[in-house]
């Protein structure tokens, strides 16, 4: 998880997940978020953007 001490939010938890999950985190993690490219920074935001409505539309 990020470095710094404040508990993350739910949308920090998420970022970070997606991350992990396009193998972003280990990049991160060493370099931090300004380290990405805007194709990657788009296309975590945009897989964050997909499931924060697919969660809205189950409940």
């Amino acid at each position: 998880m990020p470095k710094n001490t404040k508990s993350p939010t739910e949308d920090e938890k998420l970022k970070y997940e997606i991350a992990e999950e396009l193998g972003l985190a280990d990049k991160v993690q060493k370099e931090g978020w300004k380290s990405l490219s805007a194709k990657e920074t788009g296309r975590i935001g945009g897989l964050m953007t997909k499931r924060k409505r697919e969660m809205k539309n189950t409940k």
